[in-house]
């Protein structure tokens, strides 16, 4: 397989790569909060950007890399000399940088993601400190006209020990004119030390009309997103990853047998889990594990906060299993046991139509006890 058909671990199947993302949609404040530091003369040289998966955050740091390998070298043009600051990190599609890091050969971006492991013919489940420490290299060259050095790491979050202490120590020692920035999908799995040297570009989920225009950009418009929104937490490649994998149309099958809970028919169950079994089938498998949790999830936070996030299928279903405070406690423990459980059926490899069996066994009997506490 050529390296350009490697599957790309900072790439959402089905959409475009963020670098290849001409305009980030919604997030027009982080944009200005970067403008304004550079403008000050005193930027930092780690910004930690963070947000649910999906929205935005490496299309953002790819805008930032581009818009400093762009800017000349600083020269000293005296008090009264003083260049224009550039009020949009917008670089010219046709801008040599452009073109250059489309390829991954711009000099003055380096990007640190998960590499692909050639001998298990799979992506590394970690960042590894041999991808972080070939930062060191690039920092050390000198671009030979000066300027800004970039290195965009994506995601932080998945490194591994190693690998943390070794960007902890480019943290504490940065180089002059270098900026590092570090996508971040859960900042709590970050080293303290970490965080702490890194000023935060938070990126909210967008809106709903954001969401749209940025779906209609990648070419998936549609005419009613609400399900999806809701779905997704208005994360886009999440919402891209569903409709690439049909998941709108899983979401409605497995509503449809939650809702006849307890109850539910062994047959439909097993023809569910049969849709999801062999090697073919592995991101279907993790589609419908995903779907299912994600739906418990949702089931218990309305029973706290109510059903104003939840789609017209989920609704009466909702209102039925989890009523109250004390069902949702329940169905929260519920959905937490069952994501360690899938978590580590996937780690030693146990048979996917077991594990998808097991879980709405689970789910069944939560449903059966729930019924017969309320009677």
């Amino acid at each position: 397989m050529s390296d350009d058909a490697l599957p790309q671990a900072d790439q959402v199947t089905g959409a475009p790569h963020p670098r290849e993302t001409e305009t980030l949609y919604g997030h027009t404040a982080p944009e200005a909060a970067f403008l304004d530091a550079y403008a000050s003369g005193r930027l930092h040289h780690a910004w930690l950007i963070t947000g649910p998966k999906g929205i935005g955050k490496a299309t953002l740091a790819w805008r930032i890399a581009r818009f400093l390998a762009a800017q000349p070298a600083t020269k000293d043009t005296g008090l009264f000399d003083t260049p224009p600051q550039p009020g949009t990190l917008d670089v010219p599609i046709d801008h040599p940088v452009w073109r250059r890091s489309l390829q991954l050969a711009e000099p003055r971006i380096a990007l640190c993601r998960r590499a692909w492991d050639d001998k298990a013919k799979r992506l590394k489940t970690a960042l590894t400190v041999d991808e972080v420490r070939k930062l060191k290299g690039h920092f050390t060259l000198s671009a030979t006209d000066g300027g800004w050095r970039v290195a965009l790491i994506d995601a932080v979050d998945e490194m591994n020990t190693a690998a943390a202490n070794a960007l902890l120590k480019l943290l504490e020692e940065p180089p002059a004119e270098t900026v590092l920035l570090l996508v971040c999908h859960q900042p709590a799995r970050l080293l303290p030390t970490i965080r702490s040297r890194c000023r935060t570009l938070r990126l909210p989920p967008p809106s709903d009309e954001d969401f749209a225009r940025a779906l209609a950009a990648m070419g998936h418009p549609l005419d009613d997103l609400t399900a999806l929104y809701h779905l997704t937490a208005g994360s886009i490649g999440e919402a891209v990853r569903l409709l690439e994998q049909d998941g709108l149309a899983l979401f409605d099958r497995i509503t449809a047998l939650l809702a006849t809970a307890p109850g539910m028919d062994r047959q439909a169950i097993a023809a569910l889990g049969a849709t999801a079994t062999g090697r073919t089938n592995a991101e279907a498998y993790h589609m419908l594990t995903d779907m299912t949790q994600l739906i418990l999830a949702r089931i218990a936070r309305a029973g706290v906060t109510g059903p104003e996030a939840l789609t017209p299928a989920e609704v009466p279903m909702a209102a039925r299993l989890c009523p109250d405070a004390h069902a949702a406690r329940i169905w929260a423990e519920v959905q937490q046991s069952l994501t360690q459980r899938v978590a580590h059926a996937r780690a030693v490899n146990l048979d996917p139509e077991q594990v998808i069996l097991d879980m709405f066994l689970t789910i069944e009997k939560t449903a059966a006890k729930g019924l017969h506490s309320a009677a």
